[in-house]
C-alpha cells in the first residue's frame, strides 16, 4: 500500500532561521538582532573583510579562471592552506586525508556519516549545551547511534563545568565512541577549556582510545589569533601521535573547518573535513568512503568561495590584511561586552554580568531565561535564542543603552498577579 505523504508530520520551525525571519519582519524602529551568528559592523551591517574585497579583485583580474567542475575531494590547493591553518605544519606519526565541504555543517554531517559507518561507535558524546544543529545532523546522518550528554556548563555559576565532562566521558564513553569538541569559543557558551584542562582531556582520550570530533568555526575570530584558537586541535594531534606508544586501532580524530565566520564567507558555504589517523593505517580505504559520501550528496563542492580563501592565504600580504581583520572584528565584540556590561550593571539589583566579559567569540549564554528572552522579543523588539544565547555582534554604540536597559527590564519585571 502506498505511503500517505498527507500524514507526514509537520515539524516546527528552526529556531536560528526562524527568529531571523521574525526579526526581519518586524517593523519596530528599534528592533535589535541578537540572534544570528553572523559579523555586523558597528552600523549593524554585513562587513566584506577588506581582504576577501582584494583577493575578489585579485580573481576578477585573473584571465581564463574557468569554472569547471571540481574533483571529489575539492580544491587541492584550498585544501593544502585550509589543513595548514587549522593542523599547523607539525610533523606527527599521522596521515591527514582532507576533502571540501558545504561549510562547517557539510563537514559535520560528512563525519558524522563516515563514522557513522566506518567506525561505528556505541555512541557520540554532545556537550550539554552545545550548537544545537549537532543533534540534528547525528540524527540524520548516524542513524542508530546513541546521542549521550557530557556536562559543560555550570548555570549556578556560568562556569566550565570540567569535572562533569570529565567524569561522565571517564565512566560512560568506551573504546571508539565520537566525543564532539568545540575547537574555540564554545557554541553557546562563550566558555573553553584552560590548556590544562586539555592536557587533561587529551590524556583521557588516548588512554580510553576515544574517537575527538573537532568542530572549528571560530578559528581566529574567537580571539583575533589564528595560532592560539587551534591551539587545542594541534595539541591533541601531538598527544595522540607523536609519541612511541601512539595508540593502535581504528581510533583517530578529525577536524570540521569552517570558514563562514572568520572569513565572512557565510553564504559562499567554505568548509573543509580533515581525518587524522595513526601514520600505520592506510588512509585509501577511509579515503575512498569519503569519496563515495561525498559523490552520493553533492558530487563537488562550489568553487569561487574556495578560490577567496586560497587566494588570501597564500598571498602574504593578503594574510596579514586578513589577520588583522580578524583582530577588527574579535576586538569590535570584545568591545561590546564590556560595554554592555558596564550599562546593565549601572541598575540597582541586576547583579553581576561579569561573565559577559569573561566569556569569548561572538556569544555570549547570558543566563536569561526563556519567559525573559520572550519578553525582550514581545515588548523590546529584541531578538535572542530561546536558551538566552545571544550574538553580540549585534551590540554597538547606537543600540548599547537601549539592549542593556531591555535586559534589565525583565530581569527586574514581575509578573503582575492574575
Amino acid at each position: 500500500m502506498p505511503a500517505n505523504l498527507a500524514a507526514v508530520p509537520e515539524l516546527p520551525r528552526d529556531e536560528a532561521f526562524a527568529i531571523t525571519a521574525d526579526f526581519k519582519a518586524d517593523t519596530h524602529p528599534k528592533k535589535v538582532s541578537l540572534g544570528a551568528g553572523v559579523y555586523r559592523d558597528e552600523n549593524s551591517k554585513p562587513w566584506i573583510l577588506p581582504s576577501v574585497n582584494a583577493a575578489k579583485e585579485i580573481l576578477h583580474n585573473t584571465p581564463y579562471l574557468d569554472h569547471e567542475y571540481l574533483p571529489i575531494p575539492g580544491f587541492e590547493p584550498f585544501l593544502v592552506v585550509a589543513r595548514n591553518l587549522v593542523l599547523g605544519q607539525h610533523d606527527t606519526k599521522s596521515t591527514v586525508t582532507s576533502i571540501q565541504t558545504i561549510s562547517g555543517t557539510g563537514a559535520n554531517h560528512l563525519g558524522a556519516a563516515f563514522l557513522s559507518k566506518s567506525l561505528n561507535p556505541h555512541h557520540v558524546f554532545i556537550s550539554n549545551p552545545t550548537w544545537g544543529n549537532h543533534h540534528h545532523i547525528w540524527e540524520v546522518a548516524g542513524p542508530g547511534i546513541t546521542q549521550k550528554l557530557y556536562p559543560y556548563y555550570k548555570s549556578i555559576d556560568g562556569s566550565f563545568d570540567f569535572h562533569g565532562m570529565m567524569s561522565t566521558l571517564e565512566s560512560g564513553a568506551v573504546e571508539g565512541d565520537v566525543v564532539i569538541l568545540h575547537a574555540c569559543a564554545h557554541n553557546p557558551t562563550g566558555i573553553d577549556p584552560t590548556r590544562k584542562q586539555w592536557e587533561e582531556l587529551a590524556q583521557l582520550f588516548k588512554r580510553k582510545k576515544l574517537f575527538a570530533f573537532f568542530d572549528s568555526a571560530y578559528q581566529g575570530f574567537a580571539t583575533g589569533d589564528v595560532d592560539f584558537d587551534a591551539w587545542a586541535i594541534r595539541h591533541f594531534q601531538q598527544v595522540l601521535f607523536d609519541a612511541d606508544d601512539a595508540f593502535a586501532g581504528p581510533q583517530g580524530m578529525c577536524v570540521a573547518q569552517s570558514f563562514a565566520k572568520n572569513f565572512g564567507l557565510y553564504g559562499e558555504r567554505v568548509g573543509a573535513f580533515h581525518l587524522i589517523l595513526p601514520s600505520h593505517i592506510s588512509p585509501a580505504g577511509p579515503q575512498s568512503q569519503l569519496h563515495r559520501l561525498v559523490r552520493a550528496e553533492i558530487s563537488n563542492c562550489p568553487l569561487f568561495g574556495c578560490r577567496i580563501v586560497h587566494t588570501v592565504l597564500s598571498n602574504p600580504e593578503l594574510r596579514a590584511m586578513w589577520q588583522q581583520d580578524l583582530k577588527t572584528m574579535s576586538s569590535r565584540i570584545k568591545g561590546m561586552r564590556s560595554l554592555l556590561r558596564q550599562h546593565i550593571e549601572k541598575h540597582q539589583g541586576v547583579g553581576s554580568w561579569s561573565h559577559l566579559e569573561s566569556q569569548i567569540g561572538m556569544f555570549s549564554f547570558t543566563g536569561l531565561s526563556p519567559e525573559q528572552v520572550s519578553r525582550l522579543r514581545d515588548v523590546h523588539h529584541i531578538y535572542l535564542m530561546q536558551n538566552g544565547r545571544a550574538s553580540l555582534s549585534g551590540v554597538n554604540d547606537g543600540n548599547v543603552e537601549y539592549i542593556a536597559d531591555a535586559f534589565s527590564e525583565v530581569i527586574l519585571h514581575k509578573a503582575e498577579p492574575s
